[in-house]
């Protein structure tokens, strides 16, 4: 479970410097590395988590 929320760590702070760039340079990195359906399934797994780490932050996953 450890690794699993470590890999969910990093994928929420990619995500989060991902939408950084977005906002201040309008350039779009995992837009840029993927496309299609590989850009959704890159997108899920971000929102996934951030849903886990919404949880672990709320005391709610052990």
């Amino acid at each position: 479970m450890r690794l699993l929320a470590t890999i969910a760590s990093i994928l929420v702070l990619i995500g989060a410097l991902n939408w950084g760039l977005i906002g201040f340079f309008n350039y779009d990195l995992f837009g840029h590395f993927f496309s299609g359906q590989a850009l959704r399934i890159v997108q899920d797994l971000v929102g996934i988590s951030a849903v886990l780490a919404i949880l672990g932050f709320l005391g709610l996953k052990k």
